[in-house]
């Protein structure tokens, strides 16, 4: 059986998307790794449910939704003040309805693009969630302690 251009072109599309879904749930689980068990709203595999058709359109609303209450309840253990009620929920919903709204006849063209602007936006606050939690040691960390008297470490 020969692949013609169209179901090449099409295979390496889908190939790619799901490799650039891939790593963006790789950030989601990172993210929730770095908050601590005590403030996580769900633990980390979870948001590979994600990628379960249908079902992952539903599961991507829960996720954003937990991710938020998540990063929020770990922010205000580390006294980290946030810009955001909830961070990255109002971006993150955002992105999540545009893409349900892909399947509008017509107009899911433009919600789709608009959308993955948003989904990009919100990927990138994440990892700067995960970052500022990498960064910031847990106030009753004993890494804590050792990151801010580091001649406590030469004992």
């Amino acid at each position: 059986m020969r692949v013609g251009a169209p179901e090449l072109l099409i295979l390496i599309i889908l190939l790619g998307s799901l490799a650039v879904m891939i790593l963006y749930l790789v950030s989601l689980q990172s993210l929730l790794k770095e908050v601590s068990i005590e403030n996580r709203k769900m633990p980390p595999g979870n948001v590979w449910l994600i990628l379960i058709p249908f079902f992952g359109m539903v599961w991507q609303f829960i996720v954003i939704n937990r991710i938020a209450d998540s990063v929020k309840a770990e922010f205000q253990k580390r006294n980290i003040s946030s810009d955001e009620e909830r961070p990255g929920f109002a971006v993150g919903l955002t992105y999540c309805i545009l893409f349900c709204c892909s399947i509008i006849p017509y107009l899911g063209a433009l919600t789709s693009l608009v959308g993955m602007v948003f989904w990009i936006v919100y990927w990138v606050k994440v990892s700067g969630f995960k970052n500022l939690l990498a960064y910031s040691p847990a106030l009753d960390s004993p890494s804590a302690y050792n990151r801010s008297n580091p001649s406590s470490s030469d004992k």
